[in-house]
């Protein structure tokens, strides 16, 4: 079994199209986990904003 891996990604590091599709897979999910914490982080702070407008108007 450990074989058969140790092939593939042999093959799929030589192979220059493998190593590239990587790559792009590496960015794609660095760009979601920073998405993500990004959104988290703006998302509180904008429920702070709106709480805070709503009392100012006496919401």
């Amino acid at each position: 079994m450990f074989d058969r891996l140790k092939s593939f990604l042999n093959s799929a590091l030589a192979d220059r199209k493998g190593v590239t599709a990587l790559e792009y897979g590496v960015i794609a999910a660095v760009t979601v986990v920073a998405m993500g914490a990004l959104m988290t982080t703006i998302g509180g702070n904008l429920s702070t904003l709106m709480g805070k407008v709503s009392t100012a108007l006496g919401g």
